[in-house]
C-alpha cells in the first residue's frame, strides 16, 4: 500500500507516496522545455496526418494530395523520357550492332548489369557464376546452347523448356532408370565411362562396360567423345564443368532420373531494348564468343 504523501526533509519535494525498504520516491516533475517539446511533437504529428496520407485508410491522400506512389510514378516517367532516345536506338539495333558501337555498348552494359541483377542473378549468381543444381555459369566458355550474341539473345528471348514461348529451347533427356531403359548397374557403368571422358575414371572394368552402353544410348546427343551438341542443348561431358555434381553418384543419379531446368521467356516480360542489353552484358561477362 502507498504510504502517506509528504515532503522530503532534505530536498523539500513531495514524495509520490511509495516507499521501499525505507527509500521514498520523490515526485520530481519533468523539465518544462522537455514537456513543451513533447507537446509540440504531438501537435506536429496531428498536422502531418492532416496534410499527408499518414492514416492507413483507402484513398487517404491528405490535404496536399501527395503520395509516395504518385511521386515515384512521376520520377519514373521523367527517367523514361530521358532514356527513351537511347532505348529506341537499342530496340532498333541487333546485339551485334550494339556491341560494335561504343556509345550503345556502354549504355547496354550499364543497363544490362541492372537488368541482370533484377531478373537473372537469383539463379545465375550476381557475377554470372551459376550454381550447382542446374544454373549454368555464364562467365566461362562452356555453353549449352551457344555463346555468341545471336545464341545468347535467342536463349534470353525465348527461354528454355517453358510454356511461354513456342520457340523456347527444348531438349529432353530420357529417365533411363525410371523409364526402364537401363538398370542401376548399367547406369553406374555409364557414369564411370563418362568420368573417363575427362580422365577421372578409377574403375577401368566399369568404364569398359559403360562405353558400349554410352555409344548406344548417349552418343547421339552428347557425341562419341562427349563433345556435346549446342544445337540441341546437350552438354559437353569431356570437360570438368558440371551442373549437377561431378562424382559417380551424382552423374548416375542424373542419368537415372534427370532434373530438367526451366528458364522463362524474357522476350515476353521485358522491353526488347532490355533483352538486347542483357544479351550484350551476358556476352561480356567473360565467356561470350
Amino acid at each position: 500500500m502507498p504510504t502517506k504523501i509528504e515532503k522530503d526533509a532534505l530536498t523539500g519535494r513531495e514524495t509520490t507516496g511509495h516507499e521501499w525498504d525505507g527509500l521514498k520516491e520523490l515526485n520530481t516533475p519533468l523539465p518544462s522545455w522537455w514537456l513543451y517539446t513533447f507537446y509540440a511533437t504531438i501537435a506536429f504529428s496531428v498536422l502531418w496526418m492532416i496534410l499527408y496520407p499518414a492514416l492507413p485508410l483507402p484513398g487517404a491522400t491528405g490535404l496536399t494530395g501527395w503520395t509516395a506512389r504518385g511521386a515515384l510514378s512521376g520520377e519514373l516517367e521523367a527517367a523514361r523520357a530521358r532514356t527513351e532516345p537511347m532505348m529506341a536506338r537499342l530496340r532498333a539495333a541487333t546485339p551485334e550492332q550494339i556491341a560494335a558501337d561504343p556509345e550503345l555498348r556502354a549504355f547496354a552494359l550499364a543497363g544490362g548489369r541492372i537488368a541482370f541483377a533484377n531478373h537473372c542473378a537469383a539463379c545465375h549468381g550476381a557475377g554470372g557464376q551459376g550454381a550447382r543444381g542446374g544454373y549454368p555459369n555464364l562467365a566461362d566458355d562452356d555453353w549449352l546452347w551457344g555463346g555468341d550474341l545471336a545464341a545468347i539473345h535467342a536463349t534470353i528471348r525465348h527461354g528454355i523448356r517453358n510454356q511461354d514461348s513456342e520457340e523456347a529451347r527444348m531438349s529432353i533427356m530420357p529417365r533411363f532408370l525410371a523409364d526402364g531403359t537401363l538398370t542401376m548397374a548399367q547406369i553406374h557403368d555409364v557414369a564411370e565411362y563418362v568420368l573417363s571422358l575427362s580422365g577421372r575414371a578409377t574403375q577401368p572394368a566399369m568404364a569398359a562396360r559403360g562405353e558400349g552402353i554410352y555409344a548406344e544410348n548417349c552418343a547421339s546427343c552428347h557425341g562419341e567423345r562427349g563433345e556435346g551438341n549446342q544445337e540441341i542443348g546437350a552438354p559437353r561431358l569431356n570437360d570438368r564443368i558440371w551442373l549437377h555434381g561431378s562424382d559417380r553418384a551424382a552423374i548416375a543419379a542424373y542419368i537415372a532420373n534427370p532434373v530438367l531446368g526451366v528458364m522463362p521467356a524474357f522476350g515476353q516480360r521485358l522491353d526488347p531494348a532490355v533483352v538486347n542489353m542483357l544479351t550484350v552484358y551476358v556476352h561480356a561477362l567473360g565467356g561470350g564468343r
